[in-house]
């Protein structure tokens, strides 16, 4: 969708992007012990993402794993957020909590709602992951694949937003990590 924006146009926006410092990550739960490993098959930190991860290609949720998990972890939540999107705020790519800490996400899993995972909206108000889209000519954005190690289950309601999980998180992540990937379109 956001291919169609012209060069000029994502050229001119290219200035704008909500930053490192509005994610979770670095915001949030910026006092929060780093310690989880977190990795995917797909792309190593701080590399871009395969295409076919993307709008540009198929869109499938890339492959995620961690490591590290602290004693008490009783689940994990992963949350993807785009810094660099010409936003106030981080786009939100992927919400999904209650984890299971002994099993990954394989390729896929977190595309679908029908999945039999939680998830979460993303910022085109849809359950599961939302493929990068960023605007032609904007430059790389950087994507932030965050893993948090709970020390309980969340009750949380279906398809909930950014900010309902992150006031359910405060006070029960014992952890995070997080893997970077980048994406852009020239």
């Amino acid at each position: 969708m956001l291919e169609k924006i012209p060069h000029a146009v994502g050229a001119a926006l290219s200035g704008l992007k909500a930053g490192l410092d509005r994610t979770a990550y670095h915001s949030d739960f910026a006092d929060v012990p780093e310690g989880i490993g977190l990795t995917s098959l797909a792309f190593e930190d701080g590399a871009a993402i395969p295409a076919r991860f993307t709008a540009d290609g198929i869109g499938s949720a890339p492959p995620l794993a961690w490591s590290g998990l602290p004693a008490g972890t009783a689940r994990v939540v992963v949350l993807v957020e785009d810094a660099g999107s010409p936003t106030p705020n981080p786009l939100v790519h992927l919400i999904a909590w209650n984890l299971d800490p002994a099993a990954p996400l394989a390729e896929g899993a977190a595309s679908q709602p029908q999945s039999g995972l939680d998830l979460g909206q993303n910022s085109f108000l849809k359950a599961g992951w939302l493929p990068p889209d960023p605007p032609t000519g904007h430059g790389p954005h950087a994507y932030l694949f965050q893993a948090y190690a709970l020390d309980t289950p969340l009750t949380l309601a279906e398809h909930l937003g950014r900010g309902a999980l992150l006031e359910a998180m405060q006070g029960h992540v014992l952890a995070k990590g997080c893997l970077t990937g980048n994406y852009g379109r020239v």
